[in-house]
């Protein structure tokens, strides 16, 4: 890339959460291999990322890329009304051997924040067909489900992230963020406001939605297995629907293979993305019970009310299979363990550190919460100068290396972490 193309970029593309008046750098990436980012100056930087959760396998994997080559040769794209294909059959069939036993119905769409509106459609849906319109959600607040309008109405209500949007948005029901952490002693006590708001407006609430475990972009907090037992309990006693949004913490990030597993527990609806293709192609699933499928059959619409024109791609679907069969291998069970054990040793010891509010470490998922927000633009400069790419924000700094990273790899991240930690110069006061 030449220096005219990163002028056109800053003039005239948009960046996530980025300013057309006051862009942040960016750097341009012309290849990637396994854990590492190449830019167009020659510099490699060791992915700290995985692509916001994604690329799990790493990058440029001769088996994703293979699948990708043979499904191309064939059909890249055909329509998914009224036609079926091998990729689609094969990845559900996947998709369903894996997930909790009572999720048989798989629709397929385009991205994790369209999985969310497909889930809540569904449960709006639900109780249209059974004769009693239900229109609100209950959730935590710190939540985090996607930048689309519904998925927006059900993230925390006061982030700065989405708080703009107050008053187009439906207003739904917001109970406080779990306190108890995933390693605390169970505090009967957390749960109290949650199940006071689900008994003061069950006949309102359509279902709960909530990240199991993990609160990503909203926080990224880890909160006790024992409220999804509980949670799971009062739903079934209210007849309330439960979707877990699993977007960014399946196909074994935290640990295990789904968040919900921690608890034992299984959903009426569960969201899929990010991890699903193995970081290559867009491509979400949202997966529903026979009861919650069936109910939605039999309404008056007599079908399920979305159809995405991308729904069901072939080369999406054949990737996505091909990176669910490396899971099913195996191997991810060790590597994450491993990530985990390294992020805890390393990481941990800069809970001293002056900046540093808090560390935390689940699977494969490394938190470093500080008392400043960081200075973003200044942070990012220093990490890519020490070779790695770790990308920040608020008063984080993360990791979520892909599965496959080797341990002189993550030792780099973790260096580069603590050396930035401890220069109040990347800190706003």
């Amino acid at each position: 890339m030449t220096p005219a193309d990163l002028t056109f970029d800053q003039q005239h593309i948009w960046h996530p959460y980025t300013s057309m008046t006051r862009p942040l750098p960016v750097y341009p990436v012309v290849s990637a291999a396994g854990c590492e980012l190449q830019l167009a100056d020659g510099r490699q930087l060791v992915d700290g990322m995985s692509s916001w959760w994604a690329a799990i396998h790493g990058y440029n994997h001769p088996r994703l890329n293979q699948a990708m080559k043979t499904q191309i040769d064939r059909m890249s794209h055909v329509m998914f009304g009224g036609i079926t294909h091998p990729s689609a059959v094969a990845l559900c069939q996947k998709l369903v051997a894996m997930t909790p036993e009572p999720l048989e119905c798989v629709f397929l769409a385009d991205s994790g924040s369209v999985a969310v509106e497909v889930a809540m459609k569904m449960a709006l849906q639900y109780w249209h067909a059974k004769g009693e319109p239900r229109q609100r959600f209950l959730t935590f607040r710190h939540g985090y489900h996607g930048d689309t309008f519904g998925a927006m109405s059900v993230c925390d209500p006061d982030n700065s992230m989405h708080s703009l949007w107050q008053g187009y948005l439906p207003e739904h029901l917001f109970a406080p963020a779990p306190q108890c952490g995933f390693e605390d002693d169970w505090d009967e006590m957390d749960i109290v406001p949650f199940a006071r708001l689900m008994a003061a407006h069950r006949q309102e609430i359509a279902a709960v939605i909530l990240e199991p475990v993990v609160q990503g972009a909203g926080g990224m907090r880890f909160y006790h297995p024992e409220w999804l037992r509980r949670i799971r309990k009062m739903c079934e006693r209210e007849g309330i629907l439960l979707i877990a949004d699993e977007i960014a913490t399946g196909f074994g990030r935290t640990g295990k293979f789904f968040a919900c597993d921690h608890a034992g527990i299984s959903p009426d609806i569960m969201c899929l993305g990010k991890a699903l293709t193995g970081g290559t192609m867009t491509l979400s699933a949202t997966l529903a019970t026979r009861e919650v499928a069936e109910t939605i059959s039999d309404g008056e619409a007599g079908c399920f009310m979305h159809g995405p024109t991308f729904m069901g791609n072939p080369l999406a679907c054949a990737v996505a299979a091909e990176s669910l069969a490396l899971l099913d291998e195996g191997c991810w069970q060790e590597q994450v363990q491993a990530i985990g054990e390294q992020l805890k040793s390393g990481l941990k010891p800069l809970q001293q550190c002056e900046q540093v509010a808090d560390v935390r470490v689940l699977g494969a998922i490394g938190v470093v919460e500080t008392h400043h927000p960081v200075d973003m633009a200044a942070l990012q400069a220093f990490f890519v100068d020490q070779g790695v790419w770790i990308r920040p924000f608020g008063r984080l700094i993360y990791l979520m290396p892909p599965y496959v990273i080797a341990s002189e790899q993550l030792a780099k991240l973790i260096a580069a972490v603590s050396a930035a930690v401890k220069n109040p110069a990347f800190f706003r006061r």
